[in-house]
């Protein structure tokens, strides 16, 4: 089967996790945290999140990223400099040669998908990712986060009449 690519898009960390269809169950592949220098001017910053996350679409080649929806800030700055990351993560997925379909997750609907709770902390997305993957560790905050989005899309493909795509549950 082909890998999918989950994306947890920020301008400090972006996190990414490729898993695959394996039967009924999920198999992890990879996953990981692109960590631009915070002392970066932005454009810098953006243009390494970009380079990153085509370096991951070449080696995996998924034919499906699913992403993590943006959320609205109270600090409009913040909210737009999430926009730009998301924005160059993006731009990367649709550079390849072969555009992957792309869907997109709020944060409600993965921590619903992980936990059954739409107000999981972290650690307990963190946890539920580790336990559906069969790690030995549990990966990065970033990176759960990530595979936790590929392991949503996963899973409501499987049940479509779950919720929409790219809509709240």
């Amino acid at each position: 089967m082909s890998p999918i690519l989950g994306l947890d898009p920020g301008s400090q960390r972006t996190g990414y996790g490729v898993i695959e269809r394996r039967g009924g169950t999920p198999r992890f592949l990879a996953c990981g945290v692109i960590r631009p220098d915070a002392r970066s001017p932005l454009p810098e910053r953006l243009g390494s999140i970009h380079r990153e996350v085509r370096s991951v679409m070449r080696q995996w080649e998924p034919a499906e990223v699913a992403i993590e929806s943006g959320f609205v800030h109270r600090n409009i700055r913040s909210a737009l400099v999430l926009g730009q990351a998301r924005g160059a993560a993006l731009a990367a997925v649709m550079d390849s040669p072969r555009p992957p379909q792309v869907v997109e997750y709020s944060p409600r609907q993965v921590k619903l998908s992980m936990t059954a709770f739409g107000g999981a902390e972290k650690s307990q997305v963190q946890k539920m990712v580790t336990l559906l993957l069969a790690l030995g560790e549990m990966p990065a905050e970033d990176a759960a986060d990530a595979l936790a989005v590929a392991l949503c899309h996963l899973f409501r493909a499987r049940a479509p009449g779950l919720a929409t795509v790219g809509g709240e549950a």
